[in-house]
């Protein structure tokens, strides 16, 4: 294949699935407290979300493997929108949180096909080409459908039903627009003693964003409204912080391809943690000191995943980085398992901007955990740095996809 057009369909279907995920992150929690769901439980919630992301992870490859691409994806695919109906109809903590697990695990699994799909439609030639493809789509669509909240706000049934719609239209492309049915994804196997063993640092960078991370995408939107932000606000919010984890992704991993890597992973987490602090201190009254706070947090907080997965791959053989780096999504996912439940226990208790002291704590913990790295162990030779690349945390499938990327250049 000597260019990408043969992807559009996937790619345009990955546009559609990021969109309406995009937008539930944030519409959960809003619509949640509206509803008059306990703080606690709206983290409880996104927990859920991510625990059956992490089962996902798990078993979709033997879906995949069972029955095939279409037929998996499209199944999917009708329990998300189904599954999105459900909330607004059934507006109840428990239920609310099984349907979440479902859908974290629907979305794993959706990614799981599209991009293990992208991974062996994509030759040598196209396949750098498509990671920053993918990387765009993904800032744009999630970044953009935060305005749709603000536009149709979240008391009436169009949002869902939009997200509902968007989640349906995804189908269309993976139906009609490839006639290939790709050979399965292999399973993903995890052995994390080896992972730890490899890069201490890199396992505790991906718990501890996955702890603060995970958490900001579900439950920074109650941080918004505590602070006194209004729906377009949050939504403005929110896209700050989205926005700005692309921004400086290749400029730290330009740096961290020339420098001890490690040196990268401590200024991102320090900023982050004075992003952290400023917004704990800031005001509503200033929505724009607000937003600007939020940019910078998501400007150094994003880029950590990826930095920790090239550090991990620094230390690791070639042939075990999807080993390592599906690893370290496992990582990210038990932190992110946690974050919301324990960021909005924090909140209910302490009020929203205590939720960004948490995460200060966090970066700062983790900073010192850096720097004990640092004395204690040499850096990996200029020779085996592997080149960074930007990863998405949407299936371990992607890392496929980055590992042949990454073969014509090793």
């Amino acid at each position: 294949m000597k260019n990408l057009s043969a992807l559009v369909p996937l790619l345009t279907a990955a546009a559609i699935l990021l969109a309406g995920n995009g937008i539930q992150g944030t519409l959960i929690a809003l619509r949640a407290v509206e509803e008059g769901f306990r703080t606690t439980s709206v983290g409880l919630i996104g927990t859920a979300y991510f625990v059956g992301f992490i089962t996902a992870c798990i078993y979709a490859p033997r879906l995949v493997q069972a029955v095939g691409h279409i037929r998996v994806f499209s199944a999917l695919a009708a329990v998300a929108a189904a599954g999105t109906l459900v909330l607004v109809l059934a507006p109840d903590p428990v239920v609310w949180l099984v349907v979440r697990f479902i859908m974290g695990f629907c979305f794993s699994g959706l990614f799981t096909v599209i991009e293990s799909w992208l991974s062996q439609r994509a030759d040598d030639a196209s396949r750098a080409r498509l990671l920053a493809v993918y990387r765009i789509i993904d800032m744009l669509v999630v970044t953009g459908s935060q305005f749709l909240i603000g536009a149709t706000g979240v008391s009436g049934f169009a949002i869902f039903a939009i997200t509902a719609i968007l989640f349906a239209l995804s189908l269309v492309p993976v139906s009609l627009g490839d006639r290939s049915q790709p050979k399965p994804p292999e399973s993903f196997r995890f052995d994390l003693p080896l992972i730890w063993r490899l890069s201490p640092l890199a396992c505790s960078v991906c718990v501890t964003i996955g702890l603060t991370n995970g958490a900001f995408r579900l439950v920074g939107p109650l941080y918004a409204r505590d602070i006194g932000l209004d729906l377009s606000g949050i939504a403005f919010f929110m896209a700050a912080g989205i926005f700005g984890g692309s921004v400086l992704q290749y400029p730290f991993g330009w740096a961290s391809d020339r420098f001890d890597r490690r040196w990268a992973i401590l200024v991102a987490t320090a900023g982050a943690t004075v992003a952290g602090l400023y917004l704990t201190v800031v005001d509503g009254d200033t929505p724009l000191r607000v937003y600007t706070g939020a940019f910078f947090f998501g400007a150094f907080a994003m880029p950590l995943y990826s930095l920790a997965v090239a550090h991990a791959n620094d230390r690791a053989s070639f042939d075990d980085y999807i080993l390592v780096s599906a690893g370290l999504t496992f990582f990210y996912s038990i932190g992110a398992s946690v974050g919301p439940a324990a960021a909005s226990a924090i909140i209910e208790r302490f009020g929203g901007p205590a939720f960004f002291t948490y995460t200060s704590v966090l970066h700062g913990s983790l900073i010192a955990v850096g720097l004990m790295r640092m004395i204690s162990t040499p850096p990996s030779p200029a020779s085996r740095r592997v080149r960074f690349v930007s990863l998405l945390r949407t299936s371990p499938s992607m890392v496929r996809l980055a590992r042949r990327a990454a073969r014509r250049r090793h």
